[in-house]
């Protein structure tokens, strides 16, 4: 027989309506008497009947997430990190998360939101990888739907986002490379749609102008964010009459790919040729050789943008709505100690 509110509430000794309260959140229980409760339903085996409780509050008690699937993102490691920060910190907060996927910037993608927000199967969206004009993002704040993003966008709209300065972060990569005597330093630049890409860029010029070195359109080239997109990318470059001592790329995976392609030309990465990354993520550190990269705390600002989509969803006021993160260049053997040319 499955565990009722009545055994609960026998067993703690208090009312059926305060263990429903306790239960269900609300702030006129003691927290001491709520910890009591929600030990004993949970030593009891109760798992409330979320549908008929949905039904009452017109909560789901779930966030959603929707990765935009264009070549195997599911095991894209920055994914992976974002989605463990959501789902803990939405666990953490008693909520639930849905993962949907599809291929962005279609009309497949523009239903799977509106699937989300008017069939009511969640309380609120989290937003990733921001676009210049974010057409999703334009739809959530026109439902008025509560939403937050890892990222910025161009859209003259107010909404609550967290984002990694990509700019400085660029920039600290070029400021070593250039210490280290490279003048000839390639970008691998994310999807221009992106609106990291646009601050990544930035602050890759940026670092030529400080120094006075020349910008070169044909050393910068457009990727896809995928291992792939960076191995083609990196021997394009190589094959250049006078080819880079020296790639910033704008992420991990495509970094890995130029280490590839490097090496399969017979290039020692970190004496002949210098990669450095953007994320850092898990692979980083273990690659061959390990790899040079800008740190951005993914797994954390999972976990405060769920923090902060719930306290949007419960009626509560964000202490900070605009956040933006610094990252840490990590240096490791891909960059290597240089030789002047």
């Amino acid at each position: 027989m499955p565990v009722t509110l009545k055994d609960i509430a026998k067993r703690v000794g208090y009312s059926v309506t305060t263990v429903s309260r306790a239960l269900a959140g609300y702030e006129d229980v003691a927290e001491d008497t709520r910890r009591k409760i929600i030990m004993a339903a949970r030593e009891m085996g109760y798992y409330p009947d979320f549908t008929a409780r949905s039904l009452r509050r017109r909560r789901t008690d779930t966030v959603g997430f929707v990765i935009p699937v264009a070549e195997h993102y599911l095991s894209d490691p920055f994914f992976l990190e974002l989605l463990a920060g959501i789902g803990d910190g939405a666990v953490e907060q008693g909520f639930d998360l849905l993962i949907s996927t599809c291929k962005p910037l279609g009309s497949e993608e523009r239903e799977v939101y509106r699937r989300m927000v008017r069939g009511r199967r969640v309380d609120g969206i989290v937003v990733a990888r921001t676009r210049r004009e974010d057409q999703r993002i334009s739809y959530l704040v026109g439902e008025g739907f509560p939403t937050v993003a890892f990222g910025r966008t161009t859209l003259n709209l107010d909404f609550p986002y967290i984002d990694v300065d990509g700019e400085d972060g660029v920039r600290q990569a070029m400021e070593h490379l250039i210490n280290l005597g490279h003048r000839r330093i390639a970008f691998i630049s994310p999807p221009s749609y992106l609106m990291f890409a646009e601050h990544r860029l930035i602050g890759y010029k940026r670092a030529l102008e400080k120094h006075g070195l020349d910008f070169d359109p044909s050393l910068v080239v457009e990727g896809e964010l995928t291992q792939s997109s960076g191995y083609r990318r990196m021997n394009q470059l190589l094959d250049l009459d006078d080819p880079p001592t020296a790639v910033v790329c704008g992420n991990d995976l495509m970094a890995l790919g130029a280490i590839s392609a490097s090496q399969e030309r017979g290039l020692k990465v970190g004496r002949d040729v210098a990669i450095v990354g953007f994320d850092d993520i898990p692979l980083a550190e273990h690659s061959h050789p390990p790899l040079t990269t800008v740190h951005q705390p993914i797994y954390e600002i999972g976990k405060r943008l769920s923090h902060m989509l719930v306290q949007i969803i419960q009626g509560q006021g964000l202490a900070e709505t605009h956040t933006i993160v610094q990252p840490k260049l990590v240096v490791r053997e891909s960059c290597g100690y240089a030789e002047r040319r």
